[in-house]
C-alpha cells in the first residue's frame, strides 16, 4: 500500500507521531484529537441544538498547564502545508506561537513568536523541535528568560475526579502569572460573567501560593453570599488556612488574628465607620503579598471609592482585578489604576465556544408606552392628588405615575409566556424601584394561570429585594438549582450583579436601564449554561426597550478608556448606589382606570455570527445548508457517497443545524433527509413509511435466504419507526425483534459474513433514496 493510499489517521499513527516522539516530547505532552470548545448553542423557537466542537489534531504541552505547539495533520494527497490556515485559527485562540502541518512527509511551521529566521519553512520528520527548544523560545518571546521558572512552570490545582480549567482560564491564569513573573504589579481580567472568575483565579492564587511568591492574600468582594460560596466551592482546597475575614478575627485588645494565610472579606464589613475603626489597618501594610478584588468595576478604582482606600493601604501588594464590566467613565477607570487588561474574554467568544448560554429577545411594545398618556385638564389620579398637565412617557412610568393595569399587563405576558413552556422556569423581573417590584410581584401572583402554583407554594413569586427580610433570606434558594421555590423573583437592585443565577432562564426587563455596566450585569444573570437542567439558552423579555443597548459597539466589544477620563475632576456623586433604591420623595401618581394593551412583539436570536436576527428557523436552516452544501445535487451526492449517515447529520450539526427544530415544524414522521430537502431546497418530502413501502412494492430481496430476508424486512420496520441512524447502529441486532431470530453473529452469517452484511444494509438505504423526492 503506498503513503498516498493511507487515511489521515494512519499519516498520524506511522509518520506525525513517531517524530514528534522522537523529539523528546513525551507521552503526556501530546494531546490528540485535542476538542476545546463545547459547540456553540444554536436556538431557534424553544430549541437548541450544538454546532461543532474545534478540535485540533495534535495540541503539544511544555507543562500540563502550558500549551505550546499545534500540528494538523492531512492525508498524503494533500500537501504539506495544506493544514496550516486551520491550525494558525486554532494557535490562535490557543495563543500558541508554533503552529505544524504535515501529511507525514514533512512539517510546515509558521512562527508566530518571531524568534525563527522566517516566518514559514518546510523541516524534515527527522527535525521536529524539542520541549526544551520551544519553551525558550516560547519565554523570548513572552520576555520570560529571567523570570521565576518554578512560577511558570508551577501547575494549578489537580483534584482526581475533579474539574480542568477550560482552555481560556488556563490562559487568563497564564498571561496573568507570566506578567507577575515579569514584575507586573497590577493586573486586570475581563471575563464575561458565567465564564468562571472565581474558579480562574483561585488556580492564579494557588499558582503563587504554592511558589511562595504569595505567601498571605486578601480576596475582596461586595457580596457576602459570594465571599461565602468562594470559600465553600472554589476556595476549599486552601482548607485550614484560610479565614473569613471579619471583626471575629479581633480579640478583647483589638489586635487581629494573623495566623492565616488566605483571608476572604467584604469590602463593606472591613472599612470602618463613626463607631468602629478601619479593619484592613489591623494588618501591617506589608502583611498581604497579593489583594484580589472581585467585581472591580464596582468602584475599586476611583479615586474616592471606599475600595481604594484599601488598595492604596496595601499599595506594595501585587492587586488583580476581576470584572465582566470594567468601569470606563469620565471619572472612574479600572484601565487607568489596573492597566490594559492582561486577559479579556467576552460573552460573545464564550457564546461562540458553547460555554455561555445565547440567547433570544422578545421586544414586547404596550400601545400606551409607543404613545405616551396625557392627563385631562384637572385630573385626579386614585389618591386624589392632581396630576400635573404634560405629557407622559415611558421614562415616567412606575417613576412618577403607576399605571395598574399596565403592571397586570406585564404581569399576564411574562406568566403565559411561562405557561407556554414549562412555567416553572427560573425567572428574573427587574422593576424600577422596591415599589414597583411589590406591585409586580403581587401583579403576577393574582394571575389566575398562576393561582394554583402560588397556591402550592407561596415562594412561586417572591420580591427579594434590600429592604425585605422575607424575600432576601430566599435568595440562596432562588439561585440554587436543587431548589424549586421561589420561582420568579421581582426585585430593582440587589440581582443586577453577584447573584450567580446558573438556571435562570428569563430576564424580563420593565426597568429604564441607561448604565452599559449594569445593563451587561443584568443580562449576565442569563448567562450561564446548565444543560443538566434544561438550561440551553435565556430569554430577554423587554417591556422599556432597554435592549436597543445591543446596537451600542460597546455592548460586548474591548474596555477602552474614556477620552475625557482625568480632564473632568473627581465624580460629581462618588457613592455607589444602594442595593436597592427605594421610592424616595418623589411624587407618584396613580392612575387605577387606563388600560394597556399589547401592541407589537418581535422575535430575535442571538446569530451564529453573533450578531441579533429575526430570521425563522425556515430561513435559518435555508441559509445554513446552502452555505454548507451550495446546491441540491451537492447535497445528494454527499449524501448518497456517505458510507455512514450519521456522519452527514453530524456535519449538519456542526454547522447549527437544529434537526430535532426541524421536526417539530414539519413532522416526526419524516426522515432528517426528507427534513433537510423539504426545508432547504424546497423538495416535497416522502415519510419514512412511504419511503418503506416503495421498497417493499419492488420484491427486492429474492436474492437472499430467509434469515437474511427477515432481518432486512424487520430493519425496515426499524427505518420507519425511528430512521437511518437506528439501522447503521452496530448494536442493532442485539435488539427486538432480532434478538429473537438468533444471535447477531449468526444473523450477520446469514448473509455470508461481516461485509456482505455491511453491503447489505448500504443496498438497502440506496433503495430508500433512490427516489429523491415525492
Amino acid at each position: 500500500m503506498s503513503k498516498q493510499d493511507l487515511s489521515e489517521a494512519d499519516i498520524c499513527d506511522r509518520y506525525i507521531t513517531p517524530a514528534i516522539y522522537k523529539a523528546d516530547w513525551k507521552k503526556s505532552q501530546v494531546r490528540r484529537e485535542y476538542g476545546f470548545t463545547d459547540g456553540q448553542m444554536i436556538v431557534r423557537g424553544q430549541m437548541a441544538g450544538r454546532s461543532g466542537r474545534k478540535r485540533a489534531d495534535y495540541v503539544l504541552f511544555y507543562q500540563p498547564n502550558q500549551p505550546i505547539a499545534i500540528v494538523e495533520a492531512k492525508d498524503n494527497n494533500h500537501s504539506v502545508g495544506a493544514g496550516i490556515q486551520q491550525a494558525l485559527s486554532y494557535a490562535t485562540a490557543l495563543q500558541v506561537p508554533f503552529v505544524f502541518s504535515s501529511n507525514g512527509d514533512a512539517f510546515l511551521l509558521h512562527d508566530r513568536s518571531g524568534t525563527y529566521s522566517q516566518v514559514e519553512q518546510e523541516i524534515s520528520l527527522d527535525a521536529f523541535p524539542s520541549p526544551d527548544e520551544l519553551w525558550q523560545r516560547y519565554k523570548q518571546w513572552q520576555d520570560l528568560q529571567n523570570a521565576n521558572e518554578d512560577l511558570l512552570t508551577s501547575s494549578y490545582f489537580i483534584e482526581i475526579g475533579g474539574k480542568e480549567p477550560r482552555y481560556y482560564q488556563q490562559l487568563a491564569v497564564n498571561r496573568t502569572v507570566e506578567a507577575i513573573a515579569r514584575g507586573q504589579k497590577r493586573c486586570l481580567l475581563v471575563m464575561a460573567t458565567g465564564a468562571g472568575k472565581t474558579y480562574t483565579v483561585f488556580n492564579i492564587i494557588w499558582r503563587l501560593w504554592k511558589t511562595k511568591v504569595a505567601r498571605r492574600v486578601l480576596f475582596l468582594a461586595d457580596r457576602n453570599a459570594l465571599v461565602d460560596q468562594t470559600i465553600v466551592n472554589d476556595f476549599r482546597p486552601f482548607g485550614e488556612v484560610m479565614t473569613k475575614l471579619d471583626r471575629r478575627l479581633v480579640d478583647e485588645t483589638g489586635r487581629i488574628n494573623t495566623s492565616y494565610e488566605i483571608y476572604l472579606g467584604l469590602y463593606q464589613a472591613i472599612i470602618g465607620h463613626e463607631e468602629r475603626d478601619n479593619l484592613y489597618e489591623k494588618f501591617d501594610r506589608d502583611f498581604f503579598d497579593l489583594v484580589v478584588i472581585d467585581e472591580c468595576h464596582r468602584g475599586s478604582a476611583a479615586d474616592d471609592s471606599n475600595w481604594r482606600q484599601v488598595l492604596d493601604y496595601f499599595s506594595d501588594a501585587i492587586q488583580v482585578g476581576l470584572t465582566a464590566t470594567p468601569k470606563e467613565t469620565k471619572y472612574v477607570s479600572n484601565i487607568d489604576y489596573f492597566g490594559e487588561p492582561i486577559f479579556k474574554y467576552s460573552l460573545k467568544q464564550g457564546i461562540e465556544d458553547g460555554f455561555l448560554a445565547p440567547f433570544r429577545r422578545i421586544q414586547v411594545d404596550l400601545d400606551k408606552d409607543l404613545e405616551g398618556w396625557t392627563p385631562e385638564s384637572g385630573e385626579y389620579d386614585d389618591q386624589g392628588q392632581l396630576i400635573e398637565q404634560r405629557d407622559y412617557n415611558l421614562r415616567d412610568y412606575d417613576r412618577t405615575i403607576v399605571f395598574d393595569q399596565r403592571t397586570q399587563r406585564v404581569a399576564e405576558y411574562v406568566s403565559q409566556f411561562l405557561h407556554d413552556g414549562d412555567p416553572m422556569r427560573k425567572t428574573i423581573v427587574f422593576c424600577e424601584d422596591i415599589d414597583h417590584a411589590e406591585r409586580m410581584r403581587g401583579a403576577i401572583a393574582n394571575v389566575k394561570l398562576n393561582r394554583e402554583l402560588v397556591q402550592q407554594d407561596h415562594r412561586y413569586v417572591m420580591r427579594i429585594t434590600g429592604d425585605e427580610k422575607e424575600g432576601k433570606a430566599q435568595l440562596y434558594n432562588f439561585i440554587n438549582p436543587k431548589e424549586m421555590y421561589p420561582v420568579i423573583a421581582t426585585t430593582s437592585k440587589l440581582m443586577t450583579t453577584g447573584v450567580d443565577a446558573q438556571t435562570c432562564h428569563v430576564i424580563v426587563l420593565d426597568q429604564r436601564i441607561e448604565s452599559m455596566t449594569e445593563f451587561k450585569q443584568i443580562i449576565g444573570r442569563g448567562t450561564r449554561l446548565r444543560p443538566d437542567y434544561d438550561k440551553n439558552f435565556f430569554t430577554i423579555i423587554d417591556f422599556r426597550g432597554v435592549t436597543q443597548l445591543f446596537e451600542d459597539r460597546d455592548w460586548d466589544g474591548p474596555p477602552i478608556q474614556d477620552e475625557d477620563f482625568g480632564k473632568g475632576g473627581k465624580s460629581p456623586d462618588p457613592k455607589e448606589k444602594k442595593d436597592e433604591g427605594g421610592t424616595g420623595e418623589r411624587i407618584k401618581y396613580q392612575v387605577g382606570r387606563q388600560e394597556f394593551q399589547v401592541a407589537k412583539e418581535r422575535v430575535s436570536y442571538y446569530s451564529k455570527d453573533g450578531e441579533l436576527t429575526t430570521e425563522s428557523l425556515k430561513d435559518y436552516t435555508r441559509r445554513t445548508v446552502n452555505a454548507a452544501y451550495q446546491s441540491l445535487d451537492r447535497f445528494l451526492n454527499k449524501w448518497n457517497e456517505a458510507d455512514r449517515k450519521q456522519a452527514i447529520l453530524d456535519e449538519l450539526k456542526a454547522h447549527g443545524v437544529i434537526l430535532e427544530a426541524l421536526e417539530d415544524m414539519v413532522g416526526k414522521d419524516y426522515d432528517l433527509f426528507d427534513l433537510i430537502c423539504h426545508v432547504a431546497f424546497d423538495r416535497p418530502p416522502l415519510t419514512r413509511r412511504e419511503r418503506v413501502e416503495k421498497v417493499r412494492k419492488r420484491d427486492v430481496f429474492a436474492k437472499y435466504g430467509e434469515t437474511a430476508r427477515t432481518v432486512l424486512v424487520a430493519l425496515l420496520d426499524k427505518y420507519a419507526d425511528q430512521g437511518v441512524v437506528s439501522i447503521e447502529d452496530a448494536t442493532v441486532l442485539q435488539l427486538d425483534p432480532f434478538a429473537e431470530m438468533g444471535t447477531p453473529v449468526e444473523l450477520v452469517k446469514s448473509f455470508g459474513g461481516k461485509k456482505q452484511y455491511q453491503a447489505a444494509i448500504q443496498e438497502l438505504e440506496q433503495l430508500l433514496y433512490e427516489d429523491q423526492g415525492a
